[in-house]
């Protein structure tokens, strides 16, 4: 946790501290002093990278407590409360006489004619 509250800090530091190699070596525009950059862009490219390495990471934190988090297995039970019915409350029904089997399309479900 530290590390990552010194990153930024430290990287200022170290840009600060090789400034001169950095300017003559690392910078993008060192074949054009007019423009003034002396390293900024290599500082800006260096916090963007440290930037994106930290939006990966949090990523992928978030994706590991996702996937390897400890899955909470609740058991729910369906309790019904017990009534006891007289056999004189039972009704018993017969769907299988209501049933009727109608046949209106025979000409249409039937197995293909061979010619």
């Amino acid at each position: 946790m530290l590390i990552k509250v010194w990153v930024i800090p430290l990287l200022y530091l170290d840009f600060h501290v090789r400034r001169d190699y950095i300017v003559a070596n690392l910078c993008v525009n060192r074949n054009r002093p007019q423009l003034h950059c002396d390293g900024k862009c290599y500082l800006a490219k260096k916090l963007a990278a440290l930037e994106e390495q930290e939006k990966k990471q949090a990523e992928r934190d978030y994706m590991s407590k996702l996937l390897f988090q400890p899955m909470e297995l609740k058991s729910y039970s369906l309790e019904m409360p017990s009534c006891k019915l007289r056999e004189s409350n039972l009704v018993s029904y017969n769907f299988l006489g209501q049933v009727k089997v109608l046949n209106h399309f025979p000409d249409i479900f039937h197995p293909p004619a061979i010619i």
